[in-house]
């Protein structure tokens, strides 16, 4: 009897899912990193646009993004919801929608947060609302990007 062996297929992957990958591991690195930065401490304080800190201030900054452990634990789920969605195009197409729906609804809150409209559970502040709204963006790509197309050789058919 004779075996042959067959090379393991490998599935080429597209930009969207690479980049839905990317993403992931950039917000589960942040939220980590956050958590660093803030601990564990002060979930349920609200804090007004005038109290954040603002950049070159002491407080709960990460690259001059304001945080706090919920806005933390957010960027963590993202991530790993992220690195559970990229590895098929359906389903990194399913997390850039997730992430243009769900930051551009954080964006408009933290807009109406950062003008006292309602109360800022997220420690948002101007930086966060740009980089949200790229989230967001990010996402439209994710979800837009083109598919790969398939090419399949013709079989041989009958010759005549």
């Amino acid at each position: 009897m004779v075996t042959t062996a067959h090379a393991p297929t490998r599935r080429r992957r597209g930009f969207h899912q690479r980049l839905a990958l990317l993403v992931a591991l950039l917000f589960l690195v942040f939220g980590l990193a956050g958590f660093a930065v803030t601990g564990l401490g002060g979930v349920t304080e609200i804090r007004s646009a005038g109290d954040l800190p603002s950049l070159g201030e002491e407080g709960s900054l990460l690259l001059g993004f304001g945080i706090n452990p919920v806005h933390n634990v957010l960027h963590v789920v993202v991530g790993l919801l992220g690195l559970l969605l990229w590895a098929r195009s359906g389903s990194a197409r399913l997390f850039g929608l997730i992430l243009l729906v769900g930051y551009g609804a954080v964006y408009l809150y933290g807009r109406l947060a950062l003008d006292g409209r309602m109360p800022n559970y997220l420690s948002l502040n101007a930086a966060d609302n740009w980089l949200h709204l790229g989230a967001a963006a990010v996402g439209l790509v994710i979800m837009l990007w083109p598919a790969r197309r398939r090419v399949d050789a013709p079989s041989p058919g009958p010759r005549r």
